[in-house]
């Protein structure tokens, strides 16, 4: 059975994709191509760390990929979410997170390279410390011989760790793939079953979708300084990975409701609820940032106060780089955005939400550093207890793998675009969605 579709709503629609085909194609192909140049510039600076053992070129390949995965992956969410609580609103504008989506097998082979690492370099511990067994730490020793490290060896080990790392993306792939694929049947056919299909899948796949989620950041974050303990890592990316995907998905909106086939089809209505979900996950990822502080400051376990430690202090206790961020993050990543969100104006008026939502995808950004990239640094003499700390800095390493990655995942996003139609115009929902107001 399928939902009758009035000709005023379907035909602008079909005859707008077809006039913005081409145009679409030429942003793509230019989004390609930088995004091949960009690779290429990440990839030299890779190679070129591999080869003088300096970890941070690879870390900026590692920052560039869990940037966008995070957006890919809150949007994902987004759908699943949305099919499960049988939300209407959201309909008119679910098709620009599926094309969203799209880019997990990409993002997928990106991340090999990393994967690749531990079994053809000389240190494969260079990235993840505890790959390499014979590895000196702070203090003295080797990874081997660290009893923290024994305890967690039969997790982390490089085998498991890349069949995970394997079935994270895979899971991925076919969470989207499927919700992709009702979808777009849904339009070709007609047959109401897609849409049921769709519900039932997402009460199963969301369940799926936070394990892979939860097993990405333990393994590629937080297992970079694998001392380090804490439950509540995977709320915080999920919270993390909410906002910066409801800070894109209302900028593309925003976008596609000013221009192009979607142009006048998205309401005030739809702006309001993305900018009062973006305030409910502000205050979450804050909730989740100070839990995870306040318990570990309150138990005070080196093996765990030591992470926050060095995002604060060096060893000799001066306030180093990371102090700093840790602040912008508490006042312009939380308080700032909870704030202004708080007005009703805000969260309605096109110039400031498109505003707030570039400020949270800018310090989003800032966050994924402040989790990447600070380490402890064994010194010249590893039988000292003295430790450096490697500070904050943008290196050109990692704007390119930034660009780079973002040019792949836009260039997927505009393929998919032109391969079905702008609306999901057959959806039961889709009459309600588009005249969603406040």
């Amino acid at each position: 059975m399928s939902t009758p579709i009035s000709a005023s709503t379907s035909t602008p629609v079909m005859s707008a994709s077809s006039a913005s085909s081409g145009s679409a194609r030429n942003y793509g192909l230019i989004s390609l191509v930088v995004g091949i140049v960009g690779l290429a510039i990440g990839a030299f600076g890779l190679i070129s760390g591999l080869g003088e053992g300096n970890v941070r070129p690879i870390l900026s390949w590692l920052l560039g990929i869990s940037f966008w995965l995070s957006i890919a992956i809150g949007m994902l969410f987004m759908v699943l979410i949305f099919y499960i609580f049988h939300a209407k609103w959201p309909t008119a504008f679910r098709r620009i997170l599926e094309h969203g989506i799209s880019v997990f097998p990409y993002l997928g082979l990106l991340f090999i390279p990393l994967l690749i690492i531990p079994f053809v370099h000389e240190d494969p511990g260079i990235l993840w410390k505890w790959m390499g067994v014979d590895r000196e730490i702070v203090g003295g020793g080797t990874v081997s011989g660290d009893p923290l490290y024994l305890h967690k060896s039969p997790y982390l080990n490089i085998g498991f760790f890349t069949v995970r790392a394997i079935g994270v993306f895979v899971i991925f792939t076919v969470l989207a793939l499927c919700l992709r694929r009702f979808s777009f049947n849904m339009d070709k056919t007609g047959d109401i079953r897609n849409f049921h299909n769709a519900r039932i899948f997402s009460a199963l796949g969301i369940f799926f979708c936070a394990a892979a989620m939860t097993v990405a950041s333990i393994d590629w974050f937080k297992s970079l300084e694998y001392h380090w303990f804490s439950t509540m890592y995977g709320v915080w990316f999920f919270a993390a990975s909410m906002r910066v995907a409801l800070s894109v998905t209302l900028i593309l909106l925003v976008v596609y409701g000013a221009r192009g086939p979607l142009k006048g089809l998205f309401t005030q209505g739809h702006r309001y609820d993305l900018a009062c979900m973006m305030l409910a996950f502000t205050i979450f990822w804050a909730y989740i940032s100070f839990s995870q502080y306040f318990l570990i400051y309150n138990a005070n376990i080196p093996e765990e106060t030591f992470w926050y430690n060095i995002r604060e202090a060096n060893y000799d206790g001066s306030l180093n780089s990371w102090w700093w961020v840790s602040m912008a993050l508490i006042f312009l990543h939380f308080l700032l955005p909870f704030l202004f969100l708080l007005w009703y104006k805000n969260k309605v008026t096109i110039k400031r939400t498109v505003f707030i939502a570039s400020w949270i995808i800018g310090f989003h950004l800032l966050d994924m550093y402040f989790n990447l990239i600070p380490g402890k640094l064994v010194p010249a003499d590893p039988s000292v207890a003295y430790f450096d700390v490697r500070q904050f800095s943008i290196t050109f390493f990692d704007i390119a793998c930034l660009i780079g990655v973002g040019g792949v995942c836009v260039w997927a996003f505009l393929r998919s675009m032109r391969s079905v139609l702008p609306l999901p115009v057959r959806d039961p929902n889709i009459k309600a969605s588009l005249a969603h107001h406040e």
